[in-house]
């Protein structure tokens, strides 16, 4: 990876990480659901404007985006809204794992040992942490943000293809053109009073829905599709998961006032560990592409 892919590619775990945290205290105006309704007709309505219709394409972007946005951020985001920022921005990273097991029955590409290794790893991390004090009782909380990012995994799959023939930026806003409205109608199907959130809502709860939507969104995924098109995913994986743990941590402490406890540090590094062996493994059928 050249230094203005791998720089491009830095800030998408500085963007990410910092902006999953500070969604947490919009979730008192907006249900997680209408948040990221919110974000994504920001999003679209900032970049929908200058990028042609992909015809041609459009199946494959719907499809993609009802789980790579409407289902998978519908899940996260509820999960995030019951635990801890600190565990979620941990648990997330369990994407990578869950990444290796669609790869293999989707795409056919079948992990080494020491993926699998990493595999094992990162889930013996996943319950050490889940012992935390702070995660006591919220198995709900725990369970979708898990779910999450195993759905995100998928997501990524259908997503890769079309990030080769379309302009990221492009795919970025048609992504978000279908997901927006879908989840504010969910949102109002499943939480009700949409009206009453959008007129109530504080002024810096709004501040946050602007800077996920118009600004986060955009440069995250933008950067992220852009880079996912010129180098094989092995080499983007290692910078993106690398960087939102500490991104995340800093952001929940610092700003949220969190406190982690000594069982989500310890599986927190666990994870990290095996996520660490398994981007790190070059896919030998990726490498002779190239």
């Amino acid at each position: 990876m050249n230094i203005k892919d791998t720089f491009v590619a830095s800030l998408v775990p500085i963007f990410l990480g910092f902006g999953f945290v500070i969604a947490k205290p919009a979730f008192e105006s907006f249900p997680p659901i209408l948040l990221m309704g919110i974000r994504f007709t920001f999003a679209a309505l900032l970049l929908i404007w200058w990028f042609p219709i992909p015809k041609g394409y459009l199946k494959r972007i719907f499809a993609a985006s009802l789980v790579a946005n409407t289902l998978q951020y519908s899940i996260t985001y509820s999960g995030l809204d019951l635990i801890d920022a600190s565990a979620a921005v941990l648990l997330v990273q369990t994407e990578v794992p869950f990444g290796v097991i669609f790869a293999y029955f989707i795409l056919k590409e079948k992990p080494t040992i020491r993926a699998l290794i990493g595999i094992a790893i990162a889930f013996v991390g996943v319950y050490i942490l889940t012992g935390s004090p702070n995660l006591d009782g919220k198995f709900i909380g725990i369970g979708l943000t898990i779910l999450g990012s195993a759905v995100w995994a998928l997501g990524q799959v259908m997503v890769k293809p079309l990030s080769k023939e379309i302009n990221p930026l492009a795919l970025v806003a048609w992504l978000a053109l279908f997901s927006g409205p879908i989840l504010v109608i969910l949102s109002s199907i499943i939480d009700g009073n949409t009206i009453n959130y959008l007129t109530n809502a504080k002024f810096d709860h709004w501040i946050i829905a602007i800077y996920i939507g118009f600004i986060m969104q955009p440069i995250t995924y933008g950067c992220f599709y852009y880079v996912l098109k010129n180098n094989p995913l092995y080499k983007v994986l290692p910078i993106v998961t690398m960087g939102i743990p500490p991104t995340g941590l800093l952001a929940a402490i610092f700003l949220l006032g969190e406190k982690p406890t000594p069982e989500l540090f310890i599986g927190g590094a666990i994870i990290i560990v095996g996520v660490i062996l398994i981007v790190f493994t070059k896919n030998k059928k990726e490498e002779e592409i190239k």
